[in-house]
């Protein structure tokens, strides 16, 4: 479990690894230091321009009072997946420039490569406060290959390593692991926020923690729902999830989506729980209909009656009612996966009025709730509730291998610099 710090940090077990040995990029002098800095601004782009600019601001706004103090960024990063060694425009970076300089406050550089002698040049010509944007790491076939040989190449763009990409730490990549080994390292502010906002759902809730976990497949969660039984007092169940769970309980499913193969893994999920002496919440009425589609008449029957000519596409309101109550009274919530097919009005109902529920909760300050995955966070920002809630994880596979208790590779190899230093 996790403790408060004196200095107001979560001091959160990691494995077997105290998290509080990660060097802080923020606790170092920075002053005309070159932070070589491993964000991720693999941002929506069309036609050339961005069109979510959060994840640039996010990170901006870590990165400004290390400016401030004097420090001289290097920023590398990934967009998409161009084939390595292909130089395909469509994949640069530089079309992210003038929204990382609007959000950093200052005109950004540019180096046309990530390694290599100008690219060194440029670096080592930057002043106090000056920002540089090194294109696309995955240009280079030895980023995903985590090649010790490409990571020794970007060491030489900066003086400190620093890691503020939690979303892209589950990857062992030269960026975010080899790197970590050669030189001296440290995790940046905003992947100390998420960890310190992940550690105080999962490492350290308070009591009641409660959490909801949706989405299509039982079999794509299954090491998520067994940590999370383990830890937190009740799982509240939706999507086709929860309807593979009712299948095994013997309830007709019609057309519905549901793992009639997964039935063996509801039963472990099921004994785990009940073992944890956690509360396993899952829909008593379905919303149903004949197809999935815009303006699809909607009917709701007990979850144990779905006819054979409908699928459920959705909680009903009387589970809403119930997973409110239990929500009502947490003191931790932990969000990712929407309750039903939520991209289709009306079959949004369940997922948008509980995500309300949630908001209320925190603005009325009895629980913290963090919520993440890329469902999860267009289902929230649909509800038009995101800013409500205590942390937003943009991570998607990050994020669901922390649910799983993994130990993230980037965030491993800097707790390595930790106990080294």
């Amino acid at each position: 479990m996790g403790v408060l710090e004196p200095d107001g940090r979560h001091c959160t077990g990691y494995g077997q690894v105290d998290l509080m040995q990660m060097p802080r990029i923020t606790d170092m002098d920075v002053a005309g230091k070159r932070l070589l800095v491993r964000a991720d601004l693999n941002v929506p782009v069309e036609d050339r321009r961005v069109t979510d600019t959060t994840r640039i601001d996010r990170f901006a706004a870590g990165m400004k009072p290390l400016l401030d103090k004097g420090a001289r960024l290097v920023v590398m990063t990934h967009f998409g997946r161009p084939t390595p060694n292909e130089l395909d425009p469509a994949f640069s970076v530089d079309k992210l420039r003038p929204d990382l300089s609007a959000a950093l406050g200052v005109s950004v550089k540019f180096s046309d490569v990530c390694v290599g002698t100008s690219a060194r040049i440029h670096s080592e010509q930057l002043q106090n406060g000056e920002v540089m944007l090194c294109e696309n790491l995955r240009y280079n076939a030895g980023e995903t290959q985590n090649d010790p040989k490409f990571a020794s190449e970007l060491a030489e763009l900066g003086d400190i390593y620093v890691n503020d990409a939690f979303s892209c730490s589950h990857r062992a990549h030269a960026s975010t692991d080899a790197i970590a080994r050669i030189m001296p390292s440290a995790a940046g502010p905003l992947l100390v926020e998420e960890i310190d906002a992940l550690g105080s759902a999962l490492e350290a809730p308070g009591s009641p923690a409660v959490a909801i976990v949706g989405g299509a497949k039982v079999s794509t969660k299954i090491p998520v729902l067994k940590n999370l039984v383990s830890k937190l007092d009740a799982v509240i169940i939706g999507g086709g999830m929860a309807n593979t769970f009712l299948f095994a309980q013997g309830f007709p499913m019609g057309k519905s989506l549901y793992e009639a193969d997964q039935v063996e893994t509801v039963k472990d999920i099921r004994a785990q729980a009940a073992k944890s002496g956690c509360q396993l919440v899952l829909p008593i009425d379905s919303a149903c209909a004949r197809q999935f589609a815009k303006r699809a008449e909607r009917n709701v029957y007990a979850a144990q009656d779905c006819p054979d000519d409908m699928m459920i596409l959705d909680a009903g309101p009387d589970s809403v009612e119930e997973f409110s109550r239990i929500l009502t009274s947490a003191r931790t919530i932990l969000w990712n996966g929407p309750l039903g097919a939520f991209e289709i009005p009306p079959f949004d109902a369940a997922t948008v009025a509980l995500a309300k529920v949630a908001a209320e909760a925190t603005s009325n300050g009895t629980a913290i709730s963090v919520a993440g995955g890329g469902d999860t966070v267009a289902a929230l920002n649909a509800a038009g509730v995101t800013e409500q809630f205590t942390y937003v994880s943009s991570a998607g596979g990050a994020f669901l291998e922390w649910l799983e208790g993994k130990t993230l590779p980037g965030i491993a190899a800097l707790m390595r610099a930790g106990q080294a230093a």
